[in-house]
């Protein structure tokens, strides 16, 4: 029982990981972005300056790039790990009381 033990010791950080920090990551950041961005684009159509707002296009444009990477470094970042996973041990087997980290994520 001793795998057991683990992850219940683990399930507050491995829920506030999963519920709480990674959609505030793959979600709200990049809503941030291109608000901000829409902002800036705002405030130059406003001022009625040229320059001003393909500087503001730009910047929009770079926002909304940098969005769509950080809504994806977490697909990426599993991916990556689902393959350590299936390289390595199988999930269910436990090398010297060692369980999967994929054990513990999927059961909370």
């Amino acid at each position: 029982m001793y795998i057991l033990d683990i992850c219940n010791d683990l399930s507050p950080v491995i829920k506030l990981v999963k519920n709480g920090l990674i959609p505030i990551l793959q979600i709200g950041i990049p809503i941030v972005l291109i608000v901000f961005g829409m902002i800036d684009l705002g405030k130059a159509v406003i001022a009625s300056d040229d320059k001003k707002i393909k500087e503001a296009q730009s910047m929009l444009i770079k926002r909304a790039i940098y969005a769509v990477a950080i809504f994806f470094i977490v697909t990426i970042v599993t991916l990556v790990f689902n393959l350590f996973v299936s390289s390595g041990a199988s999930e269910d087997e436990d090398v010297g009381n060692v369980t999967s980290w994929r054990t513990c994520w999927d059961k909370y």
